[in-house]
């Protein structure tokens, strides 16, 4: 398996060389990686949150935090505080190693993948991207009642688009061709 800080120096050398910085400072670095997932289902079945914590503390090596709801919804049977999703965040050495098992061992277990879409992006130098079947990661239980997804979002410094997808296909994330 690749060293992914090497990986990401030469991403970074790659954006440097075309778009040719006037400063260092200026090359977009990845800030953090968010893992996230609605629990809509947490309302009618509470091993459902069990069972996020422990995989997405498994898969980061890092405590999850549940998110809950700001306001109440009647129409959705919702209360201000209920619990509706889990989420990570990842920096530095963590954030690292999940995106070298998501790109090294994760991603190439999926059946029929065909790469990631680019519409992810947006003007803040973010990239979001969704996994339908977690049973993907290494760390995941064996044992699971359903599939759920996940949702990725990767937070960079980038100030466009076009750098920000030259950055992610330098690291070696397999976009769709179109």
């Amino acid at each position: 398996m690749k060293d992914i800080n090497q990986v990401i120096l030469d991403a970074q050398k790659k954006l440097n060389d075309k778009f040719k910085y006037a400063n260092v400072h200026q090359v977009p670095k990845i800030e953090k990686v968010v893992i996230h997932r609605g629990l809509s289902e947490a309302l009618t079945n509470s091993a459902v949150l069990e069972k996020t914590f422990e995989l997405f503390y498994a898969i980061t090596g890092q405590k999850p935090v549940f998110t809950k709801a700001k306001k109440s919804i009647s129409n959705f049977k919702l209360r201000e505080g209920q619990v509706v999703g889990c989420k990570v965040t990842l920096r530095s050495k963590k954030m690292n190693n999940f995106l070298s098992n998501l790109l090294y061992l994760s991603l190439p277990k999926i059946r029929d993948f065909r790469g990631i879409s680019k519409r992810g992006c947006d003007q803040f130098g973010n990239f979001s991207f969704g996994i339908k079947d977690d049973s993907i990661f290494p760390e995941s239980n064996t044992e699971l009642d359903r599939l759920r997804g996940m949702d990725i979002t990767i937070c960079t410094t980038s100030k466009s688009k076009e750098e920000l997808l030259f950055l992610l296909e330098s690291m070696g994330l397999p976009f769709k061709a179109n």
